[in-house]
């Protein structure tokens, strides 16, 4: 079959339906809806993210002048250190436990320069929403959207220059951990989300040609003990009885590790930034 005629819309949507499905049929923006799982969110982006946090700040075109978008922007912990940079940043983040951690650290730091829109970004109007141009728009690992297409029309309406998405290559740590454990916990097979195959093909149907760096990230999940560390992946794997937290702590048991008195659980995935200057720019 010629690549023209897919339809990678359509391939990023069944993809993305899958991935669901195996889920549990449970939205994954639900597990950051509480204030606790949004802090220990912000406290590792901190901690162990701290590479791919200044890798982005230095990625980014950011001057004093900028004005910049951040969909999807979480706790805030890519907003923040930008808005030290900028003149000023949008943040859509529709998850109300990322934007409680999210205003409290603006408080803290007493940052005047950050607005937040509470939507997801397939229900924002760029017109109505938000206040557009942006010199600046990215998407960082947050574009778990049903029509790509539309969300990536809506970052380049909002943009007026630089379009940048930082997404997923490959199987991710996870994966090969849901891979794993949806047979014992769930008895069926685990379907990962669509990766940046499809995403770049989507854009290349659009007729965006973008430029692509792919790179390693590892990060760590620590925990006080096991039982801390089950409570956390059983909200996460849909772990709801005790036989379910069982094998999942057999599991833990068997690949996590101890450092410094800690439970650890190892992460790694190979990353990619995918950005683009808009062709009116």
């Amino acid at each position: 079959m010629e690549t023209h005629s897919i339809d990678w819309n359509t391939v990023w949507r069944e993809q993305r339906r899958r991935h669901h499905e195996a889920n549990r049929n449970s939205a994954d923006a639900r597990f950051w809806d509480t204030k606790g799982a949004a802090r220990r969110f912000y406290r590792a982006a901190q901690e162990n993210n701290g590479e791919r946090i200044e890798k982005t700040l230095r990625d980014l075109p950011l001057t004093p002048s900028s004005r910049v978008l951040d969909v999807g922007a979480g706790p805030g912990a890519l907003a923040l250190p930008i808005a030290r940079r900028v003149r000023h940043v949008t943040a859509v983040e529709p998850s109300d436990g990322m934007r409680s951690v999210f205003d409290e650290e603006i408080a803290a730091e007493r940052i005047g320069n950050i607005d937040v829109v509470p939507k997801r970004w397939e229900d924002v109007s760029v017109s109505d929403d938000l206040s557009p141009p942006y010199d600046i728009v990215f998407a960082s690992y947050s574009l778990d959207v049903p029509d790509i297409v539309d969300a990536v029309r809506k970052l380049e309406e909002a943009s007026s220059r630089y379009v940048y998405i930082y997404w997923f290559a490959g199987e991710t740590s996870w994966d090969a951990m849901s891979r794993e454990l949806w047979p014992l916990l769930h008895g069926s097979s685990f379907a990962s989300s669509p990766k940046c195959d499809i995403l770049y093909n989507v854009l290349y149907s659009m007729g965006i040609y973008p430029n692509i760096e792919t790179f390693p990230l590892r990060h760590t999940n620590r925990f006080t003990d096991l039982n801390e560390a089950i409570n956390h992946f059983a909200s996460k794997c849909f772990a709801v009885t005790g036989e379910q937290k069982e094998v999942l702590g057999r599991y833990l048991e068997e690949h996590a590790g101890l450092e410094e008195g800690d439970i650890v659980v190892p992460g790694h995935s190979t990353r990619v930034k995918i950005w683009w200057e808009k062709k009116d720019s």
